[in-house]
């Protein structure tokens, strides 16, 4: 959580964006309905036990990352940015050696502004958002973290001694 007593508010948006989203919908059932016209083809053929396997684990993979694609999340609580997808992703400000945010304005409806995040003990991961804003946020928590405070402004001299 954040360190200012939670007060905080988390951000939170979609990984992917709206149309992508859509595609990925799309493209499943498209593969789906031409499979399932494709079945008087397929049922002609000799299928090995293996063949079926594979055919089954990719129909499996297709379906799983289509849901991730529509049903995953990043979130931002505190300085904590979270990622749900095929297994969640999970970075804290304080663990971050170097970000680069990567965003494209003008293909934003189809590529999800994202974070590479260099955390300090070696690894990168990257975070998909769809609003770019929850990235730059978790970017100004790093810098927060980063940045040394200010000292006080000390008091003028004012040549008396004690």
């Amino acid at each position: 959580m954040s360190d200012d007593g939670g007060s905080t508010p988390s951000l939170e948006s979609p990984a992917f964006p709206a149309l992508l989203r859509t595609l990925a919908v799309v493209l499943v059932v498209d593969l789906f309905a031409f499979a399932i016209w494709s079945l008087p083809s397929l049922r002609s053929t000799a299928w090995s036990t293996s063949a079926l396997v594979v055919f089954g684990i990719a129909a499996l993979c297709v379906v799983w990352v289509g849901y991730w694609i529509v049903y995953s999340r990043t979130r931002l609580e505190g300085d904590v940015l979270i990622q749900t997808w095929l297994w969640n992703k999970r970075v804290s400000a304080q663990e971050v050696a170097q970000l680069k945010l990567v965003h494209i304005r003008m293909l934003e409806r189809v590529i999800a502004p994202r974070l590479l995040v260099r955390r300090r003990y070696g690894g990168m991961t990257w975070f998909h958002s769809a609003d770019a804003s929850v990235l730059v946020a978790f970017g100004e928590q790093v810098a927060k973290r980063s940045i040394p405070p200010k000292p006080d402004t000390p008091e003028p001299e004012t040549g008396s001694t004690k």
